[in-house]
């Protein structure tokens, strides 16, 4: 029988199991307020466990006694690194800090670089849990090898300990954070051996926040360290590289990310086909964290016989199949557009995208020319078979320079789909582009064919006349010899001018023609000379005395100037007079004019137009001549020196050496 507090015993209507709460009384008025009250929820009872009776089935146990279902983890946290040894691919950071520990020379400040998803803030939680555990008695220092059950290491991992804090630079990247950053060092940890700040993605800080952490790094108080995560390493200041120690954390290798998926997806009890994993390695692109959201996605692809494919990762990543990217390369390569544009159409109705299509045969580019130029890699058991198959096969027909046109024209082809509105129709218009020039021959090979054996004229090519040196047929001379000049993108032969030697520059003291007189105001007086390249029209020149026509843009005390400039650097009075003769062209226009002249000869020479034509839609655009002087003309030479080579009465000397203008183009049998 229940009693009241004051021994009375209570009515039977008010005993009460003593694991029953209490409610509060429920107002039968309005509140203070005049408001009504709340009316208190009731609160379920509990059950006690041993009463609760054992189920005999599933259906039969109650709803209520579901167990919670567990928030799935995705496998970058559910897998991430808690030691040293779990780090993947990081063996000299590894082995770094594994001597730093040992030999108690741990740094007060890390920089930790990589691209995203290497581990740089995994290895940042590493260490802060390494400098602050205690062992498993409580009594243990720094070690390379955390023991994870201590309280520092608990609260570290359950990123709760009041001493590691990890910020993100982006958000508080101005100086006022840093400020209270720096109040905040110093004070000593209020539990654990150090107090230690990650910052990630730091290259984000301002200028003036990372001049007003400069002080607080180099001198911080000695329970205080910095670690510091970038994908950024040149946007840091070289002022803060100089203060901590770098760690460079490279890209993991396709095998070891293999490998590593193999494991995980084992122990999630997921099973993928060898090319499966690859496939998400490879698109990994060294990145763990990548890979593993790539791994999770693929797991959730498994059929109802629990085996993910190959097909199914391919179309999840938009990949075309490899052995269609080999037909492709093979079919563009070879100069077929109709099976181009058939495998394009197939490659396109399995879902691949044309933008990777392309990156794809880049890739490839890229694999058949290092087989190309390192013949050794083709033992390399760590590529695919179809690398070290058809790939090797392949490489064996193309040279270097065609793979290298190959690689130019997909590189830019990535940038031309990634741009265009219709990014299938941008992606085959690039194909039959180098499919087109699959086929042509290089530059190189086609002046070394030209020079070699097809540059021959008249009765010297073959099958036009009895051989050469017989009374059948008369020898034709060969075209000049060649120097690259710019055309069409590529480089297009021109012919050398064979022109005397060239004597010796006059003294300053006295210059023998108009065009040094010239030369010495460059550098010297730069609107002087401007004036007299483009403004100025020579109407005679002897030595101290020069006659000019000055057009009216010219200023009037041109002559004065260029006669004190003589004096100056001559030391002789020169007498300048302007006349109203027409007097020559200004060297402006002489130039333009040489350069028009040279352009004509170049294209009717033999061997351009046989470039020209093996190369349709290329085009003369310039022709450099390294004898020419800075105003495109050639130097001035005297006449009893060279002897009389002018035919025209310019005063220059003509170019000689080239082939008649009459003569036959180059054979073009073997194009």
């Amino acid at each position: 029988m229940a009693s009241d507090m004051f021994g009375s015993p209570l009515p039977p209507e008010a005993e009460k199991d003593e694991n029953a709460l209490e409610l509060p009384p429920v107002p039968d008025g309005p509140g203070l307020f005049g408001d009504l009250m709340p009316t208190a929820e009731p609160v379920a009872e509990p059950v006690a466990e041993a009463a609760a009776p054992e189920p005999t089935s599933a259906a039969a146990a109650p709803a209520e006694e579901t167990a919670p279902v567990t928030p799935y983890r995705v496998l970058a946290r559910k897998y991430r690194p808690q030691t040293l040894n779990e780090l993947i691919g990081q063996e000299a950071l590894v082995r770094t800090l594994r001597n730093a520990f040992a030999q108690n020379r741990v740094a007060h400040a890390f920089m930790l670089t990589g691209v995203r998803g290497v581990g740089k803030t995994t290895t940042a939680r590493i260490i802060a849990r390494a400098m602050n555990c205690v062992g498993v008695d409580g009594k243990g220092g720094p070690t390379a090898d955390p023991c994870g059950v201590c309280p520092e290491c608990r609260a570290i991992l359950a990123d709760r300990h009041p001493d590691v804090l990890e910020l993100d630079a982006a958000s508080n990247n101005g100086v006022d954070n840093i400020r209270e950053l720096r109040e905040a060092v110093r004070f000593r940890p209020a539990q654990g051996r150090f107090k230690i700040y990650i910052l990630d993605e730091v290259h984000m800080l301002s200028t003036a926040a990372f001049n007003a952490l400069l002080k607080t790094l180099e001198e911080p108080p000695p329970a205080v360290k910095f670690l510091f995560a970038t994908t950024e390493i040149r946007k840091v200041p070289a002022t803060i590289l100089s203060r901590c120690q770098r760690f460079d954390l490279r890209r993991v290798p396709q095998e070891q990310l293999s490998a590593h998926f193999a494991r995980i997806a084992e122990a999630e009890s997921a099973s993928l086909e060898p090319d499966a994993l690859a496939m998400v390695a490879r698109a990994a692109d060294g990145s763990v964290r990548d890979g593993l959201s790539l791994l999770d996605q693929a797991i959730a692809l498994a059929g109802a016989d629990g085996l993910v494919t190959a097909e199914a990762v391919r179309d999840m990543l938009g990949l075309a199949d490899r052995s269609l990217v080999f037909d492709m390369m093979q079919a563009v390569m070879g100069g077929d557009i109709a099976e181009t544009l058939a495998l394009m159409d197939r490659a396109h109705e399995r879902g691949a995208d044309p933008g990777v299509i392309l990156a794809d045969l880049l890739e490839l580019a890229h694999t058949l020319t290092r087989f190309r130029a390192v013949p050794a890699l083709q033992q390399d058991r760590s590529l695919p078979e179809a690398e070290r198959t058809r790939g090797v096969e392949l490489a064996q027909k193309l040279s270097i320079p065609v793979l290298s046109r190959a690689w130019q024209m997909l590189l830019k082809g990535v940038s031309e789909v990634a741009e265009a509105p219709d990014r299938r129709a941008a992606a085959e218009m690039v194909l039959i582009r180098l499919a087109h020039l699959a086929d042509m021959p290089t530059p190189g090979d086609l002046v070394k064919r030209l020079t070699e054996g097809g540059a021959t004229t008249g009765a010297g090519r073959p099958g036009a006349g009895g051989p050469v040196g017989n009374g059948g047929g008369a020898r034709a001379e060969a075209p000049p010899p060649l120097r690259a000049i710019a055309g069409g993108g590529a480089a297009v032969p021109m012919p050398m001018v064979a022109a005397a030697p060239v004597a010796e520059a006059a003294p300053l003291a006295a210059p023998k023609a108009f065009r040094d007189v010239v030369a010495l105001a460059s550098g010297r007086r730069p609107m002087l000379h401007a004036h007299l390249v483009h403004s100025t029209h020579l109407v005679h020149f002897a030595e101290g005395r020069i006659e000019l026509r000055a057009r009216p843009e010219a200023p009037r005390d041109m002559a004065g100037q260029l006669a004190a400039l003589l004096l100056e650097l001559t030391g002789n009075r020169w007498t300048i007079s302007l006349s109203n003769e027409p007097g020559e062209p200004t060297l402006a226009e002489q130039g333009r004019t040489a350069e028009a002249e040279r352009l004509s000869l170049v294209k009717t020479h033999p061997l351009v137009q046989a470039v020209l034509l093996s190369f349709p839609g290329a085009s003369i655009e310039r022709v450099r001549d390294d004898t020419l002087d800075a105003y495109g003309l050639p130097p001035v030479r005297e006449a009893d020196e060279i002897g009389d080579d002018d035919d025209d009465g310019d005063g220059d000397v003509d170019a000689v050496g080239f082939a008649p203008p009459d003569a036959e183009p180059a054979a073009m049998d073997d194009f």
